[in-house]
């Protein structure tokens, strides 16, 4: 088949581009579309393949303020000419679902959120912006909900990254979505090959407001426990004003290091609402228990009692009484890694190409 994958923008190697790159091992043929693409900061895999840029790419500054072109995106991806290809694959959390496939292609859309910024989150993005972003962000997200809503009757198809997101694909298109769930390295991320002591508690995220790391910090103030954090981001000035003596900030690490601090961890403390959230799953793949909020895409990753705990709160009081529950149950490490070991690569590959082989198939039968 002639493939064309459709991702919203190529600028680092985050969660949506590693499942791109897993798309990509399915379909090595396919030729890659998005708005804008910085080479330099892609794997060697995204690296080479064919990437054709929407007009988005060749506004000013595009390389590194492509989200204040956001209003151009829906008109740049409805000009994209992809006649002659057999199946059309979106990547959805930016706008990229919105393509117009030719009559009787199939376009399946995997999606890692609706766009948060103008659906669930926008109260939140909108209050951070100054009084004229504000007015000109209202309006903006006002007219590409409408568009978001009415390009959705363009998938044939929607696959989402966890129950949460698929609910909200309900939701907003009223549409319903099959769940595969992202790929984790389970190569990086293991369990210890010796027994290791495991000394700190351990927070790993961007430090950005909606990943409450400041909950997090207050929780762990006047206890006899100690906490990592890795990360870095906005928020991280404000943190290390009043910064208790047991919690150390280590900024972004080398992902070389990263599972290793996983396996010395005590916990994972994960307060976030998230999609899905591959963090707790490579804290798991090496055994770790996570202690999370539980609401959003970590209900389909950790099991309550078993492979971490649910606190109920994002609140310091929340956390602080889960780490006073884990301190008192005992955890099997093994157990906990052989749980994460259903969230690999090979899994991913054979979930989503079930889904291909059943809308092809259901094509097929129409004709």
């Amino acid at each position: 088949m002639k493939v064309a994958i459709v991702h919203y923008w190529l600028v680092g190697m985050r969660g949506g581009e590693r499942v791109l790159e897993e798309l990509v091992k399915l379909y090595p043929q396919a030729d890659l579309f998005t708005h804008v693409a910085d080479r330099e900061k892609l794997s060697d895999l995204l690296q080479d393949r064919p990437i054709h840029e929407t007009f988005v790419s060749r506004l000013p500054g595009a390389r590194r303020h492509y989200q204040k072109y956001l209003g151009f995106m829906p008109r740049a991806l409805e000009e994209l000419d992809l006649s002659g290809y057999d199946l059309i694959i979106s990547s959805e959390s930016g706008p990229a679902k919105g393509v117009i496939p030719p009559p009787g292609t199939p376009h399946i859309c995997y999606t890692h959120s609706p766009m948060r910024y103008i659906w669930d989150q926008y109260g939140a993005y909108r209050d951070r912006l100054s009084w004229p972003g504000r007015l000109y962000f209202s309006h903006l997200a006002h007219r590409l909900r409408i568009w978001d809503v009415s390009s959705a009757a363009r998938v044939d198809q929607f696959v989402a990254n966890s129950s949460f997101v698929a609910q909200r694909i309900h939701s907003y298109y009223h549409r319903d979505a099959q769940v595969v769930h992202p790929p984790v390295d389970l190569d990086a991320f293991r369990l210890p090959k010796q027994p290791t002591e495991r000394t700190h508690y351990l927070f790993v995220s961007e430090l950005v407001p909606y990943k409450k790391a400041d909950l997090v910090i207050g929780a762990f103030r006047g206890l006899d426990h100690k906490l990592l954090v890795v990360g870095d981001g906005e928020q991280r000035p404000e943190l290390e004003r009043n910064l208790p003596p047991n919690v150390h900030l280590l900024g972004r690490v080398p992902g070389s290091d990263l599972p290793g601090l996983y396996q010395s961890a005590k916990a994972l403390i994960f307060p976030a609402e998230e999609d899905f959230g591959i963090v707790p799953v490579e804290a798991m793949a090496c055994g770790t228990p996570v202690l999370a909020y539980g609401r959003g895409g970590v209900r389909d990753s950790v099991i309550d009692g078993r492979t971490g705990l649910f606190f109920e709160d994002q609140t310091t009081q929340s956390i602080r009484d889960a780490i006073d529950r884990f301190e008192a149950v005992d955890f099997d490490a093994t157990d906990i890694s052989t749980h994460a070991s259903g969230f690999g690569a090979d899994r991913f590959r054979r979930e989503f190409s079930g889904v291909v082989d059943q809308v092809l198939s259901g094509l097929r039968h129409q004709k």
